[in-house]
């Protein structure tokens, strides 16, 4: 006959070190106390859970939220960290899932304070409201929380403009190219800049991580634009499957487009783990080899760009050489068929032509750039990092973007031996691993035998020298990957390196700033910086760090230099 409450949040907030005693404080007022688990499984099925997402923390949350709704007795709080960026994902979840049945949401934000007064005003405030709500006698209404999905049908693939965000303009305007020639009109949007952010600041849970703005920022200011027919128009996102903004991407632009009044376009997910699928998207075997193929070309363009810029006698002359092979590789991809020779012709000569280039002899610092692979990859998101470490006499390094997509497909092999997937999901990923070094193995061979670039780096070989640091089960973001980046790189002879992610990006902060102490006590010539990026972000803390570590990296290589002399 009492009223009850639903404690929901993170597995460790149910600590007393961690909630403060916030659920003796609801008792106070004599209101019972229920954990997430204890109710979830009591809760109707709205949208379809795979099995194996079972165990993470916020389906549970969402499975308690959908059955608190159907109660009269029962309301929620929410417990979520400060600064907590995959909580920007489950606070709008849930407070959908309540609101959308005319239920109260409160969500009370937990740190190192102790003081309970704040709280003790938000449960206040929600008890006196239940109470006037309960006086009132007004009937609910128990409605579905999920936002309608729009599919993306064969016939609107005929007429319709679908928007891709930037990424990496070494490899997107190939893709697009790609993706043309295969029956779609996508478009990449060039809108990576200052204003898309401050789009995506008006669209986005303002916790969300600093990708998820760009990229949002990017579709709505696009779509706000007046250029496009909002009837004739989709929009084209990747979706990983893992626990980070990677798979949220897509309810972010839905819930965006929502927002907005624009909730009739289609938002299709280009995954390979069966999240979602389209009936005028298909990632057929034509297609999936120009991506390929435009993948392992960008890769390239990517490599020797860098390697050679920072030391071109003739100045201009790398970046024209990067036009004219785009341009190359632009028409090669636009063809209705293309052959696997002449794919292998072209990864020989463009190496060549680039290796060829006259350069100077002067000696200058190696930097590695490594981190979340948006922010990495996007000049835009990173500040111009690369142009910035070239303007300070310093050559930037920056890992394949293939070398993500093999670290996905490796994980599998850790959820089949620790986590019971089944171990077909290992042979497929095996597989695709072989597939992907097949398709690299004529940049690789040439690559490897060129006098100025070195070959991609190998998978397995990157787990085995993060291992020891870290285990290959972290696999959230960048997960481990990212720690075998750095090992890859101090082993290549690039010991400098700036570590990148989005500010709060909790994985990041584990794998990237939580290893470096521990690389620099096994390699004490190591140089690494970690910078947060973020839309309120100092540009003048960021340069002056980066200017430490590259002062630091100019006296070390001066120090070897002596030595060898």
């Amino acid at each position: 006959g009492r009223h009850g409450i639903v404690l929901a949040g993170r597995p460790y907030h149910i600590d007393p070190e961690i909630h403060h005693g916030i659920p003796d404080l609801i008792n106070s007022y004599g209101i019972a106390v229920l954990t997430e688990d204890s109710i979830s499984h009591l809760a109707p099925v709205e949208r379809p859970i795979r099995v194996n997402d079972q165990w993470m923390y916020h389906s549970r949350l969402y499975a308690a939220a959908n059955y608190v709704k159907t109660r009269d007795d029962l309301d929620l709080i929410q417990l979520n960290s400060f600064g907590c960026g995959l909580d920007a994902v489950t606070t709008d979840e849930v407070y959908e899932i309540l609101d959308g049945s005319d239920k109260i949401y409160t969500c009370l934000k937990i740190d190192e304070v102790n003081n309970l007064g704040a709280a003790r005003i938000r449960i206040r405030s929600l008890i006196a409201a239940i109470r006037a709500k309960k006086a009132q006698g007004q009937k609910r209404t128990v409605k579905p929380a999920s936002i309608d999905k729009v599919s993306f049908t064969k016939e609107m693939r005929k007429d319709y403009t679908i928007l891709c965000p930037q990424m990496s303009p070494f490899h997107f305007s190939l893709l697009q190219a790609a993706f043309n020639s295969c029956g779609y009109n996508l478009e990449v949007l060039p809108n990576d800049n200052k204003h898309a952010v401050d789009v995506g600041l008006k669209y986005v849970n303002n916790d969300a991580c600093y990708p998820s703005l760009i990229v949002v920022g990017q579709i709505m200011d696009a779509l706000l634009s007046g250029k496009y027919d909002l009837n004739k128009t989709a929009v084209v996102m990747s979706q990983t499957g893992g626990g980070c903004r990677a798979s949220n991407y897509i309810a972010f632009i839905r819930r965006a487009l929502k927002k907005a009044g624009m909730e009739q376009i289609p938002v299709i997910s280009v995954n390979l783990s069966g999240l979602e699928s389209n009936p005028g998207f298909k990632l057929t075997l034509p297609l999936v080899k120009k991506v390929a193929y435009g993948a392992v070309f960008g890769d390239i363009l990517m490599k020797c760009v860098y390697r050679m810029r920072p030391y071109e006698l003739e100045e201009g002359i790398v970046n024209r050489k990067h036009k004219i092979w785009e341009q190359r590789v632009i028409s090669f991809l636009s063809g209705s068929s293309i052959s696997h020779s002449q794919f292998k012709k072209m990864c020989r000569e463009m190496v060549h032509e680039f290796d060829t280039i006259p350069i100077s002899d002067v000696k200058k610092p190696r930097v590695g750039i490594v981190g979340e692979i948006l922010v990495k990859f996007l000049p835009a998101a990173n500040n111009h990092l690369a142009e910035l470490l070239e303007s300070e006499g310093a050559e930037a390094v920056v890992p394949d973007l293939i070398d993500f997509m093999c670290y996905c497909f490796y994980n599998q092999n850790f959820k089949v031996e620790n986590l019971g997937f089944k171990k077909s999901k290992a042979t497929m990923a095996n597989w695709g691993i072989k597939a992907i070094e097949w398709v690299r193995k004529p940049a690789s061979e040439a690559l490897a035998q060129s006098r100025h670039f070195a070959p991609p780096a190998d998978i397995r070989n990157l787990a085995k020298m993060a291992s020891p640091i870290v285990s290959t089960g972290n696999q959230t973001g960048e997960g481990w990957f990212l720690t075998g980046e750095m090992m890859e790189l101090i082993h290549g002879d690039v010991p400098n390196i700036v570590c990148i992610q989005p500010f709060g990006c909790l994985p990041n902060h584990i794998v990237g700033k939580g290893v470096i102490k521990e690389i620099r006590r096994e390699y004490p010539t190591a140089n690494i910086v970690a910078i947060d990026y973020d839309p309120g972000a100092s540009e003048v803390n960021q340069l002056n760090r980066i200017k430490l570590m590259l002062s630091t990296a100019q006296k070390n290589l001066k120090k070897v230099e002596e030595k060898n002399a």
